[in-house]
């Protein structure tokens, strides 16, 4: 079949530009005929970032409000729905906010952004001014909406004073769409204003949600709270089967299971469901090089706060550091999921933290228990390189506070002790987490114990370390060099996968010495050279000089 052209809709959020452009569109209009067969006066629904709420919300805008849209649905699932489109296609006024751009260091600047919101969304409507449908006194309320100006009082009436001048005007009720209503109470309570921005917008809703004739129905986006009564499943995210139409079109199907590996597996009703930003990232990488690797394309979309707290916190409890290693082992942990938290509570303890990990898509759930206790689990390659990446971060850290720690261990390391390597090397095996990675092949295991060691030599600012470094006939795990002593460090890293750990670390000198690891530094003039195997396995080494 030929290869699809169309481009692909990286960042892209507005349906109509999708639709007409020419890029690629994955079906969602079906979440229009949820919608309107099973709805509520105010609609909440909350996925994880870069799950496609914004892109929603803005097919919604061009179904509902008024206009010659109807070519943007054609070809679609709504399409086959005519009654619903009859009735329901561009026949009510649509304000559409997004609240994810106030983000500000005080509550002055945001109160300012939030009024600028407020003006962006009267400045869609400035056919209000000529209409001979509303007074003069309402044509005035009007222009003040779109003044700078705006007080508290008249900023918390804005939408709702909107939404009865467009009723007015057009004579039916008025659809809101409120994109991302939780950002800017994550914003305030970084930044120490939370009380502030709760009463603003508890305010805000209250009057355009709650107390307003004129809404015909509200869809609000967020992160932080899940709906009860949830009739949003497949329509955020991408199914199985729409993702392997995607590589079909595109040429390149034979990537599915490592896409599959990488981005899918959060559960959302009973579908489970991919990332779709990272789905199209990778896509598109993947056109321009089709031996490109998988990466963590989501990391670079938010600081990952969540599961930086989550790890810093838990180094202070063993139970939470063995859940967590069971977790990246690819086991389950049952946990209660508090699914109404505010931001104040999110992390005032390590059980709300576990909340905050699965509502913000870094868990997901593999079935529920009683009540609200659900067997959670790491859904993908990508949400655990991020946990590995913090861990070790961490560690890091840690190493670098522990001064002693790491002049006993370079100390025996550099004086051929290798019992007593052995000894200091497996302390930091059992203070930290293990990552015993079921996400990769055995033959990689060792990645995370050639990681630990490469933590606790970064201290050593006089030594210089490199890893994986070309030498001989091959490439060494650690290379280390000690200038002002001449003396040289080689070190292979091996995980005992049967449990044989002497067994091992005889594979890693075999290795050392088949290899000729030594040729580098003996070309660098260094004749003192210690050759170590490391063996490991879970959290016990074993450490064998040559």
């Amino acid at each position: 079949m030929p290869i699809n052209k169309r481009k692909l809709p990286v960042g892209i959020e507005d349906f109509k530009e999708i639709r007409t452009a020419g890029f690629y569109y994955v079906d969602k209009t079906g979440l229009i005929r949820d919608l309107l067969n099973d709805w509520g006066k105010v609609n909440l629904f909350t996925r994880p970032r870069r799950f496609g709420k914004s892109l929603n919300m803005s097919m919604l805008r061009y179904f509902f409000e008024p206009g010659d849209n109807r070519e943007l649905f054609q070809g679609l699932e709504i399409e086959k729905e005519k009654q619903l489109c009859d009735e329901y296609m561009g026949k009510f006024p649509v304000i559409s906010v997004s609240l994810k751009g106030i983000n500000a260091p005080s509550f002055q600047t945001a109160f300012h952004m939030a009024v600028e919101t407020v003006n962006t969304a009267a400045r869609r409507f400035q056919y209000l001014l000529d209409s001979d449908r509303l007074s003069e006194v309402e044509k005035n309320a009007f222009q003040v909406l779109l003044e700078r100006d705006m007080d508290e009082s008249l900023l918390y009436s804005s939408l709702k004073i909107l939404s009865e001048l467009l009723m007015k005007h057009h004579g039916s009720k008025v659809v809101i769409l409120i994109d991302e209503y939780d950002v800017p109470l994550a914003k305030a309570y970084e930044n120490g204003y939370y009380d502030e921005m709760v009463f603003l917008i508890r305010n805000l809703f209250e009057q355009v949600l709650k107390t307003n004739e004129s809404l015909q129905f509200a869809v609000l986006t967020g992160c932080m709270r899940i709906s009860r009564e949830s009739i949003f499943t497949e329509h955020f995210g991408f199914t199985d089967d729409e993702v392997k139409e995607l590589l079909k079109s595109y040429g390149l199907t034979e990537y599915y299971t490592v896409m599959k590996e990488w981005y899918d597996g959060y559960l959302f009703g009973k579908t489970s469901v991919y990332c779709p930003w990272d789905v199209i990232c990778h896509v598109r990488k993947l056109r321009a090089d089709p031996d490109a690797l998988p990466e963590n394309y989501w990391v670079n979309t938010s600081g990952n706060d969540a599961v930086r707290r989550f790890i810093r916190e838990s180094d202070n409890s063993g139970s939470t550091k063995r859940e967590i290693e069971r977790l990246l082992a690819g086991e389950a942990v049952v946990k209660e999921i508090h699914q109404e938290l505010t931001y104040r509570d999110m992390y005032s303890s390590l059980e709300n933290i576990w909340s905050v990990l699965f509502m913000t898509g870094y868990l997901t759930r593999r079935a529920r228990q009683e009540d609200h206790r659900f067997e959670l689990v790491i859904p993908n390659r990508e949400i655990h390189s991020i946990f590995a990446t913090q861990i070790m971060d961490l560690f890091k850290e840690n190493v670098k506070k522990d001064g002693e720690g790491v002049k006993c261990f370079c100390e025996a390391l550099k004086r051929g002790d290798a019992p007593g390597v052995e000894s200091q090397f497996g302390a930091y095996l059992r203070k930290t987490i293990s990552l015993r990675d079921t996400f990769v092949r055995k033959e990689k295991k060792e990645n995370f114990y050639h990681g630990i060691l490469l933590g606790i030599l970064g201290a050593k600012e006089s030594w210089a370390v490199s890893s994986n470094c070309e030498s001989g006939d091959g490439y060494s795990d650690i290379l280390i060099e000690i200038i002002e002593e001449e003396t040289g460090i080689i070190i292979e890293v091996k995980y005992a996968d049967n449990g044989d750990l002497e067994e091992a670390c005889r594979k890693a000198l075999t290795q050392i010495k088949k290899q000729h690891y030594d040729e580098k530094l003996q070309d660098d003039g260094i004749d003192h050279i210690l050759k170590y195997g490391i063996a490991c396995y879970k959290k016990r080494c074993k450490v064998m000089l040559a």
